[in-house]
């Protein structure tokens, strides 16, 4: 089972903000009254305490410590993670050769609006996402899982995708030949603009993937550049607005067996 990491966040940010905010109000104030109190009954120390020991129940507890220490770390982090970036680890080959297995990016999380932790409800519109775009979204099948596609289709476009060949709005879009990889062909996709390689499996054929979508509005149409391995809009439909997630811009750090390498550190086109 997947951890549920921003509703976790959340909660500890509001749990120790709560207990912090708590003890400012009340439970403070109640703690220096005793101790005053306790310094004003006499010359001599307090019965069964030690000099310069604080009296039982005028000391800090331990839970508002923690929480008085813990709290600006955490909204810290809930402030970046929610309305800044954030980093993700890819999992799988779909968006090769752009993106490996093993590495680590960052992803704008107000390049499209700033959005609500855990509810993800847009509340300040900024941008929206745009043809090629490198998106991360989550799954439609589940609404939790978090997936990486290219951006292909916007709101009202008419998108062909047969023989291995990609149209939106009755054009064809090209892409240029670059090397033979087998079993794959490596190629420069010009998406409006947007260059870009792919990966095309010619040994795989049949009508797997291929077909005709009117991309609805409020919607986006997605597919990974490993076009003949890539789990996208063409077998479970397109990505609802209130999905997203944020544009991935960056790669920082890329882990093989272990042992970081940055040698694949830069933007992601």
């Amino acid at each position: 089972m997947d951890i549920n990491f921003p509703l976790i966040l959340v909660t500890l940010t509001f749990a120790t903000g709560l207990i912090w905010l708590a003890d400012r109000l009340f439970l403070r104030s109640r703690r220096e009254a005793r101790l005053s109190e306790s310094s004003s009954g006499g010359t001599g120390s307090v019965a069964g305490e030690s000099a310069g020991e604080e009296p039982e129940g005028a000391k800090e507890p331990y839970l508002v410590e923690l929480s008085r220490s813990f709290f600006p770390v955490l909204a810290i982090v809930l402030v970046l993670r929610s309305f800044l970036v954030e980093p993700f680890q890819i999992p799988s080959g779909s968006m090769l050769p752009t993106l490996q297995v093993g590495d680590f990016i960052l992803v704008n999380k107000f390049a499209y609006g700033l959005r609500l932790p855990v509810l993800g409800t847009k509340i300040v519109p900024i941008g929206e996402p745009e043809r090629g775009d490198v998106m991360v979204f989550k799954y439609p099948k589940d609404g939790e899982t978090n997936y990486i596609k290219r951006v292909i289709g916007l709101p009202g476009d008419k998108i062909s995708y047969h023989d291995k060949t990609l149209s939106i709005n009755g054009k064809v879009i090209d892409s240029d030949f670059v090397a033979n990889l087998p079993p794959v062909e490596l190629r420069e996709e010009n998406l409006e603009g947007v260059h870009h390689n792919i990966l095309l499996n010619h040994t795989r054929r049949g009508l797997e993937g291929e077909g005709d979508w009117v991309v609805p509005q409020g919607h986006y149409f997605m597919m990974g550049d490993n076009r003949d391995n890539s789990n996208d809009s063409r077998y479970w439909g397109f990505v609802p607005e209130d999905l997203v997630v944020g544009k991935a811009f960056a790669i920082w750090m890329h882990l093989e067996s272990w042992v970081p390498s940055f040698d694949r550190v830069g933007l992601i086109k």
